[in-house]
């Protein structure tokens, strides 16, 4: 092709841009309906055989077979095995065993011994980890053994209970209308009558002659040990409650101490949370509150009414996260069977406890969980 015309050899093939083309066009070019004339001699053929064509065999072909094939044996090859291999095994190699390496089990007699060695257990008691005991273990008896603790007084459910509920801790029990969280409460408190215990009941929505009647039904005496400086129980307004809430988080740690109290029961927090309309500051009293009851060192069960979307949360969401044991009862409902009551714990704080949901009764002996038992 000649100088200053287009690179491209295929449109100058086809529009005859050499000489004899122009010779031609001078004479009488073709019309527009006819096609171009195809190039009559190999040099203006770009595909004729010729040894420039990039296709045909020839000493320049790129894909045939010569001494500088990029593909074939030679010396030079990346491929074949040679001293230079990064994949041969040699004395270099670093997956073979050798005394540096970092996963082999070494003697370990020094200091430098290997990191995962069998001094591994003993390194890990001098940091202070070893597990329990000389054979790393964790043995119950002596997770449990600094902690007191105490029964809840309900047989059932204390067996589902590994240990019993540690001393001091802050508990509650949530549920709907009728699943028997007063008596759950007075249960609670009987219990630690029987074995010596000073007990406090703070009801928010019963009368004192109230709880003292519900106790007689149940020959449970509160009144005697009431008599016998044993047994307080308040009644309070839960708007007087709200209104001198701060007076009574100073006063309460001083009362429990002198009454010498060991078991406290307020029924129902969630009448004290209705006292305030702001989220935020609900929050803060609650939170106060409870943090002055751990403070006085009283074993303390409150009561929470259940939400009315979700039975497993309180009616707030507040008191479950505050606490530091959760009893959930409930209804159970189903089409085949009749309706069951049944009791589920959430959460305790440093003990081990069952996860089953149990069914329970209330009767004239108070709550009766049947641990044997299954809901369906």
């Amino acid at each position: 092709m000649s100088e200053g015309e287009d690179d491209d050899w295929f449109e100058s093939a086809l529009e005859g841009d050499d000489e004899e083309a122009g010779d031609e066009a001078s004479d009488g070019a073709a019309s527009a309906d006819e096609p171009a004339e195809r190039p009559e001699t190999d040099e203006e053929r770009p595909f004729s055989g010729e040894s420039e064509s990039p296709f045909e065999d020839s000493d320049g072909s790129p894909f045939e077979d010569s001494d500088d094939s990029p593909f074939e044996d030679s010396d030079d090859s990346p491929f074949e095995d040679s001293d230079d291999s990064p994949f041969e095994d040699s004395d270099d190699s670093p997956f073979e065993d050798s005394d540096d390496s970092p996963f082999e089990d070494d003697a370990g007699d020094d200091e430098g011994g290997g990191l995962f060695g069998d001094d591994f257990a003993t390194a890990f008691e001098a940091a202070g980890g070893g597990g329990g005991g000389p054979s790393g273990e964790f043995e119950d008896e002596d997770f449990d053994s600094d902690i007191p603790r105490i029964d809840i007084g309900i047989e059932g459910l204390d067996r589902m209970i590994q240990g019993g509920i540690p001393r001091r801790h802050l508990i509650v029990s949530i549920g709907s209308a009728g699943t028997g969280k007063t008596t759950f409460g007075l249960q609670f408190l009987h219990h630690g009558l029987e074995n010596g215990e000073n007990c406090v009941f703070i009801t928010l929505e019963q009368s004192h002659d109230a709880i003292i009647d519900t106790a007689a039904d149940r020959d449970w005496e509160f009144e005697e040990y009431e008599a016998a400086d044993k047994l307080a129980v308040i009644d309070m307004d839960p708007v007087e409650m709200a209104n001198s809430l701060d007076n009574i988080r100073g006063e309460l740690p001083g009362l429990i101490e002198d009454f010498d109290a060991d078991r406290l029961v307020l029924d129902s927090v969630s009448l004290l949370e209705m006292m305030y309309d702001n989220p935020a500051k609900r929050r803060t009293e609650v939170f106060d509150f409870t943090r002055s009851l751990k403070a006085a060192g009283v074993t303390t069960m409150l009561t929470s009414e259940a939400s009315e979307d979700n039975p497993y949360a309180s009616r707030h969401g507040i008191i479950e996260y505050l606490t530091d044991a959760v009893f959930v009862l409930q209804y159970v409902r189903s089409e085949t069977r009749e309706t069951r009551l049944a009791v589920e714990i959430q959460k305790i704080r440093n003990a081990n406890h069952s996860r089953e949901t149990k069914p329970y009764e209330i009767t004239m002996d108070g709550i009766s969980v049947y641990q044997q038992a299954n809901i369906f």
